[in-house]
């Protein structure tokens, strides 16, 4: 054998792991560097498209007092030191609402909320013993202090995680509260989960995917609305329980999950589906775009901002569900829908109200979407959102808990005040 190529080959296996790493490392860098998780730049759509600085500020501190202190608001101080977020129409607090409030605190640097409203969850609805230990029953009667359920569900616990882990980071965890701890005491315990009692982890173990509720059937199915991978990402950055990769799993397969789930032709998803991203059937009620359901785009949008992982399907998506609602009118769009785009053949009641409407929960988190288009139509969704206005529909329905809380965080993704909150360095 010729030992002028044995050579190159020897030199070749001693520099190439060397090489295979660099070149590893450039691609992971590429990769992180796509999102505000590395840049710290998160974009002001509401500024590019024309607004001042110092409007978007009174519209977003607008925003918050009509939902948090105006005389329609659906925060509700108790004492001294608690506090709790109503979905007035329906006369309950529910985690959904709770967490969303603890999540809009934290990003516009609310302690005092926070806090208020962390104490009241964890006193009223947070188990602190049994198989469900650790985690919330879902929805209470803030007059009367019965709980209307004691199950869970899962898309509570995944914001309060969340919401806690952003409060260590800005806060720390020596001013009252250890959030830290608290945020670890609910994964820790989820981690336990093992079927005792029914009980399972939020997050179904095979399929690496958010449970519908942690509980008995619900367990093997899911809500496209609770599948957040801009949020495992944050746990596998900051939860430091030795999960990182499950969560970033759990990420990517939150992804290939909605790439499945939306309509591929309107972007429109079901308000519940199974694991592989198939409509499923609830009972008599055939799967559609409801309520749940709006809250996708904001979601993917966010996804999209913080990490970048999955740039150009969500661009894609993002032009396909707004073109899909331009074409039924960008100021009249109905909030309900078949995912082929067809008018639904149940209407899903709001408050015991029956009837489709222009919603502004879909019209601010259709908004939202915009942070993805990259064309001259990125504003044709703002502007009708800035021209909106919290308040009673003509017919005098009005939701200023769902509807409210949408508007608040879809202004804020579209302001920029809606970060992945690092922590904070002296």
């Amino acid at each position: 054998m010729n030992i002028r190529k044995l050579v190159p080959l020897y030199l070749m296996a001693i520099a190439w792991p060397v090489f295979a790493n660099c070149q590893s490392h450039k691609a992971s860098k590429k990769m992180q560097g796509r999102g505000a998780v590395v840049s710290g730049k998160y974009p002001n759509l509401l500024n590019e498209a024309g607004y001042t600085k110092a409007d978007i500020d009174s519209k977003v501190a607008k925003a918050y007092h009509d939902v948090f202190e105006g005389p329609d608001k659906v925060y509700f101080e108790v004492g001294d030191s608690m506090a709790y977020v109503s979905d007035v129409k329906n006369h309950d607090a529910r985690t959904e609402g709770l967490s969303y409030g603890m999540m809009i605190a934290v990003q516009l640097n609310k302690k005092d909320v926070f806090d208020r409203i962390w104490r009241w969850s964890k006193k009223f609805l947070q188990h602190q013993d049994g198989p469900r230990e650790g985690y919330f029953a879902w929805s209470i009667n803030p007059v009367t202090m019965k709980r209307n359920s004691e199950g869970s569900a899962s898309d509570g616990e995944l914001y309060f995680v969340t919401d806690l882990l952003f409060a260590a980071n800005r806060w720390g965890n020596n001013t009252g509260i250890n959030y830290y701890a608290e945020a670890r005491r609910i994964l820790d315990l989820m981690w336990k989960k093992d079927g005792t009692g029914n009980i399972h982890s939020i997050i179904n173990m095979e399929s690496k995917q958010i449970s519908f509720v942690p509980e008995g059937k619900g367990y093997e199915w899911t809500d496209p609305s609770y599948d957040l991978p801009a949020f495992y990402e944050v746990w596998a950055l900051y939860a430091k329980d030795g999960h990182e990769q499950f969560y970033r799993d759990c990420a990517d397969t939150a992804r290939v999950f909605l790439h499945r789930a939306c309509d591929p032709v309107t972007g429109l998803n079901p308000d519940n589906s199974e694991f592989s991203g198939k409509p499923r059937t609830w009972g008599q009620m055939k799967p559609a775009f409801r309520f749940d359901s709006w809250r996708v785009p904001m979601n993917i949008a966010m996804d999209y901002v913080w990490f970048g992982k999955d740039k150009m399907w969500q661009q894609a998506y993002a032009k396909r569900i707004q073109n899909f609602l331009r074409s039924k009118g960008i100021n009249d769009f109905d909030d309900q829908f078949n995912t082929d785009g067809t008018a639904p053949e149940f209407v899903l009641p709001a408050g015991g109200v029956k009837k489709l409407r222009h919603s502004l929960g879909l019209v601010a988190t259709s908004a939202a979407a915009s942070l993805m288009i990259t064309d001259n139509t990125k504003f044709d969704f703002v502007r009708p959102l800035w021209s909106a206005r919290l308040e009673p529909y003509p017919d005098s329905y009005f939701d200023p808990y769902y509807d409210g809380l949408l508007y608040v965080f879809s202004l804020m993704h579209l302001s920029g005040k809606y970060q992945l909150i690092q922590p904070q360095t002296i």
